[in-house]
């Protein structure tokens, strides 16, 4: 027969601990999920630090044992570079104040690269009104023909057919 989990009701409201943060500090495994995030995040802005920006903002913190560090990157270039790197980066881990003595690269394609862009955020247009189209109107009746008043008139068209 399979047992049930214990009934733990949710903080209550006022406490500040509404947040996945506060949420997971009340639960012993949370607490540690917590603390190896915390951990890794720590080491990540230390490795980051002490390589280029590009191959800082790429690489990430894989796993962490006693006194080995596996790093993640998305590209076998961004491995190669990095361990190429690796006494730099055990030399300021070292100076930070862990005791890390080997530094080994994992390539994982599924992170983001730094060649990607983000993503655009959607356009935002606000149309014309009718008094601006008619200034523009005016501005188009006072151009001399050429691609200035070409662009004007484009402008007008779009605005009023669409």
């Amino acid at each position: 027969m399979k047992k049930r989990a214990p009934y733990r009701p949710f903080p209550k409201a006022g406490r500040g601990d509404n947040t996945a943060m506060g949420w997971l500090g009340h639960d012993s495994r949370g607490a540690g999920v917590l603390a190896t995030a915390r951990l890794h995040l720590q080491i990540q802005r230390t490795v980051a630090a002490a390589v280029p920006p590009v191959l800082g903002a790429v690489c990430r913190v894989a796993r962490l044992e006693t006194d080995r560090l596996q790093l993640a990157v998305p590209s076998a270039a961004h491995a190669a570079k990095l361990r190429q790197m690796a006494p730099r980066i055990a030399q300021a881990l070292q100076a930070a104040g862990w005791n890390l003595n080997e530094i080994t690269v994992k390539v994982q394609a599924g992170l983001p690269g730094a060649g990607t862009k983000p993503a655009r955020p959607p356009k935002e247009s606000i149309p014309l009104d009718e008094t601006a189209l008619n200034a523009f109107e005016a501005l188009r009746e006072t151009l001399n023909p050429g691609p200035l008043a070409d662009a004007v008139a484009r402008l007008l068209r779009h605005h009023r057919e669409g």
